[in-house]
């Protein structure tokens, strides 16, 4: 009985039910995202593939994978130039 209790406490709020900082806080988090998906399509679409590790067609399925895609893809996805600039 305890944990049905728990469960519907737990309950999804919908949009209506939110504070307006939980509003705030989740449309500032999905400009995040939204920036790191398009900064990342548009990498890929401008880098030549010799300058990225792996193919540019499974860079971009996994750029679309909330933030984890499109950080992967700047940390482990472009190669680093020799000169380092």
């Amino acid at each position: 009985m305890a944990r049905t209790k728990n469960r519907a406490a737990r309950k999804k709020k919908t949009w209506k039910e939110m504070s307006p900082s939980s509003k705030a806080g989740t449309i500032l988090t999905a400009i995040v995202q939204v920036s790191l998906l398009i900064a990342a399509q548009r990498d890929i679409s401008r880098r030549p593939a010799e300058l990225i590790n792996g193919p540019k067609a499974a860079w971009r399925a996994a750029s679309f994978v909330n933030f984890i895609g499109p950080m992967g893809y700047f940390v482990f996805g472009r190669k680093r130039s020799a000169g380092g600039a």
